[in-house]
């Protein structure tokens, strides 16, 4: 995977195409919705059960590859968020190369539900780097129940890409990958071993603290949880707490749900050093509206900025460094591909 190159072109033609045939941009989710529950299930390029690795590989077209994976929570009204990121995929694609905040990169796409009560709690794609990027995204069913919890399986999500996903970036050049969780929820108190063995397929006895996960992913990723306005839970405080206990400053609060391609790229600038929050603003007014570029600055500056990432790095080198690896999670580069 990640061969090939984007096409805006080829992009507009496909999307001008279903229109005209009047294909839901979102097909499989509309195939889906036409059967009864009981037959829900994942896209079999999307489910992650039995994958042994999801793979971001340097080639003769992308000799710097990075890898960047964004997660959504397709639970009640947060499946307007891949629809909004799928109408703007050319862009964010176009910001990370044009203004060179990025050599090579590789999007990889998933969808997040409840792994106690839905019928596809997890969905995880490919790296690519052309238009399959877009076929990836619409394939994702956006299932649309949640379990009325106010927490949704984003620890298994941070699971899979933890023990899951090798990368060249890190093997070959020990640089970190791009994660961006979307969501508005809670991650679950624990992540059951029943859940990883079910949906996954490890051999898994034991129940594993989230925060032990996040600990695990944060050494080979940068993690970002993006929580947009679309529910009730925005201005929740138990919300913003429990995110900033498990990431930081790298809980990014968007007031706009329709700048969530421009947050990412900016985002991305920033932690590469290519541009500061001033120019990443002015950036991002070129390619859309200023009043989306306006909800990106002030959720990166209630964030900290740029100005945060050395010290945070920093702070984080000498905690995981004093932190013994959890032994449920012995590191992602220990898996054997076939």
């Amino acid at each position: 995977m990640g061969h090939g190159k984007w096409d805006d072109d080829a992009y507009t033609a496909a999307k001008t195409f279903r229109a005209a045939k009047g294909v839901d941009d979102f097909g499989y989710t509309s195939t889906m919705r036409s059967r009864p529950s009981s037959e829900w299930k994942a896209d079999p390029s999307l489910d992650p059960k039995g994958v042994a690795a999801r793979e971001c590989r340097d080639s003769a077209d992308h000799a710097d590859s990075t890898p960047i994976a964004v997660l959504f929570d397709v639970t009640g009204s947060m499946g307007r968020v891949p629809q909004i990121m799928q109408r703007k995929l050319g862009k964010l694609h176009g910001l990370l190369q044009r203004k060179g905040y990025l050599t090579d990169p590789q999007l990889m796409f998933g969808g997040i539900g409840d792994a106690d009560s839905d019928r596809v709690p997890l969905q995880v794609g490919q790296f690519e780097s052309d238009n399959r990027m877009d076929e990836q995204l619409r394939t994702i069913f956006l299932e649309g129940n949640g379990g009325g919890q106010k927490s949704e399986s984003y620890e298994l999500a941070a699971y899979f890409v933890a023990r899951h996903v090798v990368t060249d970036a890190w093997q070959k050049r020990g640089r970190k990958g791009y994660l961006f969780l979307i969501g508005d929820e809670l991650n679950k108190p624990r992540l059951e071993a029943r859940h990883i063995r079910r949906i996954i397929g490890d051999d898994v006895n034991e129940d594993i603290d989230p925060a032990s996960v996040y600990r695990e992913l944060s050494r080979k990723w940068h993690v970002y949880f993006v929580l947009p306005r679309q529910s009730s839970y925005y201005d929740d405080p138990q919300i913003a707490d429990h995110w900033r206990d498990i990431l930081g400053q790298n809980f990014l609060k968007l007031d706009d749900p329709g700048a969530v391609c421009e947050l990412i790229a900016a985002t991305i600038g920033m932690e590469e050093r290519v541009v500061d929050l001033d120019q990443a603003v002015v950036d991002l007014a070129e390619i859309g509206s200023a009043a989306e570029s306006e909800a990106v600055g002030k959720a990166l500056v209630h964030a900290g900025g740029p100005a945060h990432v050395a010290g945070k790095a920093h702070a984080e080198g000498k905690a995981l460094a004093a932190s013994p690896t959890p032994p449920q999670l012995d590191g992602p580069d220990d898996v054997t591909l076939n």
